[in-house]
C-alpha cells in the first residue's frame, strides 16, 4: 500500500485524504505539515481559486516572506477585488510549501475567482456590505454578511462546538484542543478525524449553516477531487475548511455538481501576489476574519518548545526598548504566575490571556498603558510580508517598485514619520512620488505640520503600507503605465471634471506638489477659464490663497509659474473690484465668513508683494486703497469694518491716532451697540492678536472701556456674546493683565505710557544700581571677553 493508503488504514478506492482545518490556525497548520509527511500524497489540492495555480511556484522564491496574499480583480475594473491571504502559520501556506519541496503537484479547487468577484458587484448592488476580502465563510471567523439569496441563520462552528465544551470563547477552546496538543508519531491524522466528525454532525444539524455558496462552491471542488483522482488515482490530499469537509465526502453525482455551476456569471481576472500585513489579518471581516492575535499565532507556530517562556523573554525584550525596568526574575515569576493561572483555570498550557495576565501583574505592575504596547507589537504585530519581483504585476507596480527602490523609500507596516528637506535631490523626488500617488488615491502619505521649521522647503509625511493599496495601484492603471504618467493623465481628467472654481485652484496646488509639466498647463486653461466666468466674490477670494501657495511652492522646486502668477494677479484684480458691493447688506454669519475672505487674500497678497496689478500700480498698493474702502462705508458690517482698519493699522498704512479716532467714532452714542461690538470684533478678535493692542494702547483700551460702561443695559445682553467670543480667545496671561488695567482705570498704565506709571515692576525713573548687577550675566550671555564694572549708561550700550 502507498503511504497514504497506510494513513488512512485502507486499501486503494478508498477516497482521498481530507484534511479539514482553521484558517490561520497553527495548530492546524503543524497537523498538515505532520499528516502529509506520513500520508506522502502525490498531489496536494488546497482551497483557493484557480487562476492562482501558475502562482504557485513563486511560493518557493527566496524573496517570498509570508504574510502574502493572492490578489484578484476584475481586469476591467480592478477596484472589484477580492484578497485569499496566508500567513506562516496558515494550513495552506504550510501545504503549499511542503508540496513544492518534495516536487508535488499543488491546486487550488474552490470556484474560480472569475465568478467570486461578480457575487461581490450583485452584493454591492443589492445593497449588501462587502467587504472585498473574497471569500466570507471562514470557519469560527463568520463576517456576518448575508448576501442575497442567503437564510438568516449563519452559525460560527467554533463557537457551537466551544458552547457545546462548556466554553464562553470560542478561541480559548481552540488553544485547548488544538493549538496546545501536540502531533505525535502515528497520531497526524486524529485532529482531522474528530474535527470532520465534528463538522459532520454539526452540518446535520443547520445544513449549509446559512453560508448557500458554499453549495456551489463545494460542488466545484468534488468535480475538481473526482479529476484529481481520475489522474492519480488515491494519492489526492485535499487541504480545505473544516466545514466542507463532510460536503467532499458526500456522495452526489457528476451531473448534479455541474447542474449547480451551470449558467454562473463571470468577468474576465487577473490574479497576483500582494504583501499583506499581520495588522491586516486581525481585522474581523472577510477571508482574515477572527485572527485576534496573529503575533501570538506565529510565535505558537515557529517556537520549537517551551512556547510560554520564548514569548515571555520576548515581552521582556520588548519592555526593555521602551526604558521600563524588567529583568530576568520578572521574566521566571512571570511564567510561573501564567502557569498558575492555567492550572487554576483548568487548561493544559497556559494561553494568550494567562501569559497576558501575568505580564500586566509581573511586568506592568498592573498598568494597561505598557500592555496595550504589547497587544499593539506583539500580540498583532507589524509584520510586513515580501513579494518577489518576478511576481505578475501591473506596469504601474512595476514602476512604483522602481522608484521606491531608487528613492529607499520601503513599504513598511508601522506607521512612521518621514522629514524631507526639498533642497535634496532625493527628498524632493520623494516628495514628487508621495504627491503624486496621493493624487492617484493611493494614500502611501499623508501630510503632517512640520516641527521646527515654516519654511516651504520642508515637508514632513507620515506613512504607512496597507494591503489595500496594491488594489488602488491597480485600479490607477488604467491612467497610465508609470507614475509620472498617470499622475498627468488622472490631473487632467480631474481638471475637466471638476466644476467649481476652488477645486481647479486646489488641483492646480497639487499639480505643482507633485511636479505635472504636462498636466499644469492644461489644470491652468480651465483654472483661468473657470475664473472668468465665476462672479462669486467668495469664491475667487477662496481660490486666491491656493493660487498664491502654489507660487511658493513653485518657488522651492524651481517649477516655472509664470502663468500661475498672470491668473493670480487677475484673480487678485477681480477680488479688488468686487469686494467692496459684496460686502454690503449681509447678515451677522454672512458678515463672518466674508471677514474670514478678507484675512486670507490680504495674507495672499502679502506673499505676492510688490507684483504689478492687472490694471495700474502695484497688488499692495490696490489692496490698501480697498481697504481703506471697506473701513469707511457704513453699509458694510461692523465686523469687517473693524478687520480693515485693523489690517491698516498692522501694516502701517494707518497711524494709531487715526485708528483710535475712527475706533471712537463707532463706539460713539449715535451707532447702534450691536454694530459696536461687532466692530470690536472684527477689530481686536479673530486670533490676530488684538489683545496684546490693548494692553500696549491704553488709549484704544479706555474707549473700548468706556464704550462698554456706557452700553444700556437693555442693549448689553445682546452685545455680550459678541465680546465673550472675542475676549475669550485671547490668551489667559493677557486676559488677566487687561483685567488688571481695567481695575486700576483709566492712566493706570499702558505700552504707551511712561514707564512706571503704575504697573507692578515698574519704577518711575532707571534704577542704575539694579542695572548694574546684572551686566556681568548680560556680557557672559553676549559671549564677551571683558566683564568690567558699568555704570548705569552702560547699560544702553551692551543691549545696543
Amino acid at each position: 500500500m502507498t503511504g497514504l493508503e497506510r494513513a488512512e488504514g485502507r486499501g486503494a478506492g478508498a477516497g482521498p485524504l481530507l484534511l479539514g482545518v482553521r484558517h490561520h490556525g497553527p495548530g492546524s497548520a503543524r497537523a498538515v505539515r505532520a499528516a502529509l509527511e506520513e500520508a506522502r500524497p502525490r498531489v496536494v489540492l488546497i482551497e483557493g481559486p484557480p487562476e492562482a495555480d501558475a502562482l504557485i511556484p513563486l511560493a518557493a522564491d527566496e524573496e517570498m516572506r509570508p504574510p502574502v496574499a493572492l490578489l484578484a480583480h476584475a481586469v476591467d475594473e480592478p477596484g472589484r477585488s477580492s484578497f485569499w491571504p496566508l500567513a506562516e502559520f496558515s494550513p495552506e501556506w504550510v501545504a503549499i510549501r511542503w508540496a513544492l519541496a518534495h516536487d508535488v503537484p499543488a491546486r487550488f479547487i474552490d470556484l474560480p475567482a472569475t465568478h467570486t468577484l461578480v457575487w461581490g458587484r450583485q452584493e454591492d448592488a443589492a445593497g449588501a456590505h462587502s467587504d472585498g476580502d473574497g471569500d466570507d465563510d471562514r470557519e469560527g471567523e463568520d463576517d456576518g454578511d448575508s448576501g442575497p439569496g442567503s437564510a438568516d441563520l449563519r452559525i460560527d462552528p467554533l463557537g457551537v462546538l466551544a458552547e457545546a465544551a462548556g466554553y464562553d470563547d470560542p478561541e480559548r477552546w481552540w488553544e485547548d484542543v488544538v493549538e496546545h496538543r501536540g502531533v505525535g508519531k502515528g497520531d497526524a491524522l486524529a485532529p482531522f478525524t474528530v474535527l470532520e466528525e465534528a463538522m459532520g454532525a454539526l452540518r446535520e444539524t443547520y445544513g449549509s449553516g446559512g453560508h448557500d455558496r458554499d453549495l456551489v462552491r463545494e460542488a466545484h471542488m468534488r468535480l475538481q477531487t473526482r479529476a484529481a483522482q481520475r489522474e492519480f488515482e488515491d494519492g489526492v490530499a485535499v487541504v480545505c475548511g473544516a466545514w466542507h469537509v463532510p460536503a467532499l465526502r458526500q456522495k452526489t453525482t457528476v451531473a448534479a455538481d455541474k447542474a449547480l455551476l451551470k449558467g454562473l456569471p463571470k468577468v474576465k481576472t487577473d490574479m497576483t501576489w500582494v504583501p499583506w500585513t499581520h495588522r491586516r489579518l486581525s481585522r474581523i471581516s472577510g477571508y482574515g476574519a477572527g485572527i485576534e492575535s496573529p503575533g501570538w499565532y506565529g510565535h505558537l507556530f515557529s517556537a520549537p518548545d517551551r512556547p510560554v517562556e520564548r514569548w515571555l523573554t520576548k515581552v521582556a525584550g520588548l519592555l526593555r526598548a521602551e526604558d521600563r525596568i524588567v529583568s530576568s526574575a520578572h521574566v521566571i515569576e512571570a511564567v510561573r504566575l501564567a502557569e498558575t493561572l492555567a492550572a487554576m483555570r483548568g487548561r493544559p498550557l497556559p494561553g494568550l490571556s494567562e501569559t497576558t495576565d501575568a505580564v500586566r501583574a509581573v511586568m506592568c505592575e498592573g498598568s494597561d498603558v505598557p500592555l496595550a504596547l504589547v497587544h499593539d507589537r506583539l500580540v498583532v504585530g507589524d509584520v510586513l510580508g515580501e513579494v518577489p519581483p518576478t511576481a505578475p504585476a501591473v506596469p504601474l507596480q512595476r514602476d512604483l517598485a522602481r522608484l521606491q527602490r531608487r528613492l529607499r523609500l520601503k513599504p513598511e507596516a508601522l506607521e512612521r514619520e518621514l522629514e524631507l528637506d526639498l533642497r535634496k535631490e532625493t527628498d524632493a523626488g520623494r516628495s514628487r512620488l508621495l504627491h503624486r500617488l496621493r493624487l492617484l488615491g493611493v494614500a502611501w502619505g499623508e501630510p503632517a505640520a512640520s516641527r521646527g521649521s515654516t519654511g516651504t522647503f520642508r515637508e514632513t509625511w507620515r506613512l504607512r503600507w496597507e494591503p489595500e493599496l496594491s488594489v488602488r495601484v491597480a485600479e490607477a492603471g488604467v491612467w497610465g503605465t508609470t507614475v509620472l504618467s498617470a499622475a498627468t493623465a488622472k490631473a487632467e481628467a480631474d481638471g475637466v471634471a471638476s466644476q467649481g472654481l476652488a477645486d481647479v485652484t486646489a488641483l492646480a496646488e497639487r499639480c505643482l506638489l507633485a511636479e505635472l509639466p504636462d498636466a499644469l498647463p492644461t489644470v491652468m486653461r480651465i483654472l483661468a477659464d473657470r475664473a472668468a466666468l465665476d462672479t462669486d466674490v467668495g469664491h475667487l477670494a477662496q481660490a486666491l490663497p491656493a493660487l498664491v501657495r502654489s507660487l511658493r511652492y513653485g518657488d522651492v522646486r524651481g517649477t516655472d509659474t509664470g502663468a500661475l502668477g498672470e491668473v493670480a494677479a487677475g484673480l487678485a484684480e477681480r477680488v479688488f473690484v468686487g469686494l467692496p458691493p459684496a460686502c454690503a447688506a449681509l447678515d451677522a454669519d454672512a458678515a463672518e465668513e466674508m471677514r474670514r475672505h478678507v484675512d486670507a487674500v490680504h495674507g495672499a497678497v502679502g506673499l505676492l508683494g510688490d507684483a504689478p496689478a492687472a490694471g495700474h500700480g502695484h497688488l499692495r498698493g490696490r489692496w490698501q486703497s480697498v481697504l481703506r474702502v471697506l473701513s469707511g462705508r457704513d453699509t458694510v458690517p461692523g465686523v469687517i469694518r473693524g478687520r480693515a482698519v485693523r489690517l491698516l493699522l498692522d501694516d502701517g498704512e494707518l497711524a494709531q491716532d487715526e485708528a483710535a479716532l475712527l475706533m471712537g467714532l463707532v463706539l460713539s452714542p449715535g451707532t447702534p451697540p450691536a454694530d459696536a461690538a461687532a466692530w470690536i470684533e472684527g477689530f481686536v478678535g479673530g486670533g490676530s492678536g488684538g489683545g496684546m493692542l490693548l494692553v500696549h494702547d491704553e488709549r484704544l483700551l479706555g474707549l473700548v472701556d468706556a464704550w462698554l460702561t456706557g452700553v444700556p443695559g437693555e442693549a448689553f445682553t445682546d452685545v455680550l456674546p459678541l465680546l465673550r467670543r472675542t475676549f475669550s480667545a485671547y490668551e489667559p496671561g493677557v486676559r488677566r493683565t487687561l483685567g488688571e488695567l481695567v481695575r486700576r482705570g483709566p492712566g493706570a498704565g499702558g505700552g504707551s505710557a511712561a514707564a512706571g506709571s503704575g504697573i507692578p515692576g515698574f519704577a518711575v525713573e532707571l534704577d542704575t544700581v539694579r542695572a548694574d548687577a546684572v551686566l556681568p550675566v548680560v556680557r557672559l550671555l553676549l559671549g564677551l571677553d571683558d566683564v568690567e564694572e558699568e555704570t548705569g549708561n552702560d547699560l544702553a550700550g551692551v543691549t545696543g
